[in-house]
């Protein structure tokens, strides 16, 4: 994977530091009631690309599994995207996310908007790529 430095060329990003890879999140309404949420990201430079399923929370159709896309980019430790729903009925079509990345690269933690209408907190968490790598190599030699 390639991101841009700052003087425009592309230097080798190592997988620890990419957002590629399978995240659980959970966001929450200003009430406190939170709903849990799979996203898959893509990274490639600073563009954000994916997909999120989530259970539908209310009305009818409630336990269905909502799918939506995400489109964003990341810039530092800094994550912005935009989740649309796939014909999901809830309606509204469109959520920006904004968040913050730490510095082991395992969470992003900021606050989600639909214009004119609410808005939350959110929490997406990955395992550390680097446990997953020793396990894995620490299995091969038994």
């Amino acid at each position: 994977m390639f991101a841009t430095n700052e003087a425009g060329g592309e230097v080798m990003q190592s997988e620890a530091e990419n957002l590629t890879g399978v995240w659980q999140g959970l966001y929450t309404y200003s009430d406190g009631w939170s709903v849990s949420f799979v996203a898959t990201l893509i990274e490639s430079g600073q563009a954000l690309s994916g997909t999120i399923h989530e259970p539908r929370t209310y009305g009818p159709g409630a336990g269905e599994t909502l799918y939506a896309t995400l489109v964003g980019q990341r810039s530092g430790n800094v994550v912005s995207f935009v989740k649309t729903y796939q014909n999901a009925g809830t309606g509204y079509g469109s959520v920006n996310y904004e968040g913050s990345l730490n510095a082991e690269r395992t969470e992003i933690e900021g606050r989600w908007t639909i214009p004119g209408y609410s808005s939350g907190k959110f929490l997406m968490i990955r395992p550390a790529r680097t446990a997953a790598k020793a396990t894995h190599k620490k299995s091969e030699r038994v």
